[in-house]
């Protein structure tokens, strides 16, 4: 069983910087795609930066030039850099890891980390 756990959320200014970790339990975290989604209340959980094993990125448009995904294979954790950081990033932020072969479909969530911005 994979198992992932966050952390780095917390109240923070806006304006302000935020990292949060996620930490894969097991060592074939090299072969998972990460990615870290966030769902504020009333709203649906959404897609706000992966990372491929390979290492390719993708944002969501609300987060472009502000936040940075990354991963540590050697440490079996992926980060998520949050700068310029605004009320509406307020949510509950989720990491996933998930892995497509030919027989099967892997995705694994962690239990989330609160973020909350506000002066």
């Amino acid at each position: 069983q994979v198992q992932l756990v966050e952390s780095g959320g917390g109240l923070v200014q806006p304006g302000g910087s935020l990292r949060l970790s996620c930490v894969v339990s097991r060592s074939i975290f090299r072969v998972y795609a990460m990615g870290w989604y966030r769902q504020a209340p009333g709203k649906q959980r959404e897609l706000v930066a992966s990372i491929t094993s390979g290492g390719s990125t993708n944002y969501a448009d609300s987060v472009k030039g502000r936040f940075i995904i990354s991963r540590d294979n050697a440490k079996n954790t992926t980060y998520l850099q949050m700068n310029s950081l605004k009320p509406e990033d307020t949510a509950l932020y989720y990491c996933n890891a998930h892995r497509v072969t030919s027989l099967f479909e892997y995705s694994y969530w962690g239990p989330g980390t609160q973020v909350t911005v506000s002066s």
